[in-house]
């Protein structure tokens, strides 16, 4: 959608070198500068972002630490092939021997590190299509398995349908592509179409995001689709999208209980304030940060996400909290604690400082501990929706 391939002819050096050119330094004006005023710029997925001098300066630092790592991915094409990142280990002796001067990437030697450092954003569609299991998940269908289903499902009207269609112009509204005609209806086709696909999740609050920041990533349409699928039935919690979203309300569940290990002075305090963590991580869980965070860091996110699997997410809520906790520890109100919040994650623009008290700060967590926290929580939390629904069962009744 925005990264189009190179023709065919189209030498890898003359690929890196546009590569460059489309990610451009942002420039503010210099009574901007003076002034240390609010400016308005477009980041790469043309979002309008507000933000300070600062947050520009810190963005450009950003963009001039992607140009290095798009070298080294470029690099490793050159000597390994377009296909090098489907092996799990890039040696050091290949990074040693490449013709550029690779000083500062003595750590990455494996392909986890040299994703968490960022995926170029023209290789970002490939990449995830490949690592995700996107492209093998639609290896198993007909070739003409979206395009059927497209034309099969339209016009027809479903609660999921008119939901969908309720949230259209609330997705990213204001997005020169997403809030189009055109840029609705492709959202549209490929939430609309999954929803058939998937009955069990059909459409819930929160994918409309998913699913629009996917077809800005994505070379097509039905790419966008495939990753959607891959997402929902293989890398995120089982559940999370369901009508009543146990998975959900489990990840919520797990998160309160890591915030109290990992961050104790944190989870103490917003004890004491009787904060619920379902204020800001319901959203977190559901759009993936793609509300919360730049869009930019969100990728980088997402990165992560793709290839390591959902405990991404938490690692990431808990560095979160973790980079405002002696802001945290001052407030005295839970409306407090959601400002301080919500300000950091506006002006979240270095993802590299985010993923890196992720997972440093926080401290290693394997996916058979989270799984096992999951399932410690489930009884609790099926009780608890059960209890719901005998209530208002109940209440439906004394009202008839």
């Amino acid at each position: 959608m925005m990264y189009g391939g190179g023709s065919g002819t189209q030498s890898k050096r003359d690929m890196a070198i546009e590569y460059q050119s489309q990610i451009p330094i942002l420039r503010p004006s210099i009574h901007s500068r003076r002034a240390n005023m609010t400016v308005k710029f477009q980041d790469l997925y043309n979002f309008t972002v507000e933000g300070n001098v600062d947050d520009v300066n810190v963005l450009n630092e950003v963009r001039e630490k992607v140009r290095e790592q798009g070298k080294i991915w470029w690099a490793l094409e050159s000597s390994k092939g377009p296909n090098w990142y489907l092996d799990t280990h890039v040696s050091s002796t290949l990074l040693l021997k490449s013709s550029l001067n690779f000083s500062s990437l003595v750590n990455a030697i494996t392909l986890k590190k040299l994703i968490r450092k960022g995926i170029p954003p023209n290789l970002r569609p490939t990449v995830w299509f490949s690592l995700s299991g996107a492209a093998k998940k639609k290896s198993t269908v007909p070739e003409t398995y979206y395009s059927d289903l497209t034309c099969a499902v339209e016009g027809k009207v479903t609660p999921a349908t008119k939901q969908i269609d309720h949230d259209l112009p609330r997705t990213f509204p204001g997005h020169p592509w997403l809030d189009t005609p055109e840029g609705h209806a492709a959202l549209r086709r490929v939430l609309v179409v999954y929803s058939f696909r998937d009955s069990a999740v059909g459409y819930c609050q929160g994918l409309n995001y998913v699913a629009a920041l996917l077809l800005l990533v994505m070379k097509t349409e039905e790419d966008a689709f495939w990753m959607l699928a891959v997402l929902l039935e293989d890398v995120l919690v089982s559940d999370c999208y369901t009508t009543n979203l146990s998975g959900c309300h489990v990840e919520q569940r797990v998160f309160k209980d890591l915030l109290t290990k990992k961050c104790p002075r944190i989870g103490a305090h917003l004890e004491a304030l009787d904060f619920d963590v379902s204020l800001v991580c319901t959203e977190w869980f559901l759009c993936l940060f793609s509300k919360s965070l730049p869009s930019e860091t969100t990728m980088r996110v997402w990165d992560v996400l793709f290839y390591e699997g959902a405990k991404v997410l938490l690692n990431v809520a808990l560095a979160i909290f973790k980079m405002n906790e002696e802001e945290l520890l001052r407030t005295h109100h839970v409306g407090d604690v959601i400002n301080v919040i919500h300000r950091t994650n506006h002006h979240l623009f270095d993802p590299d400082e985010l993923l890196k008290v992720a997972f440093e700060k926080i401290g290693f967590m394997t996916s058979m501990t989270i799984s096992k926290q999951r399932k410690k929580q489930e009884p609790a939390v099926m009780a608890e929706l059960d209890q719901r629904i005998r209530r208002l069962s109940f209440l439906n009744g004394t009202d008839k």
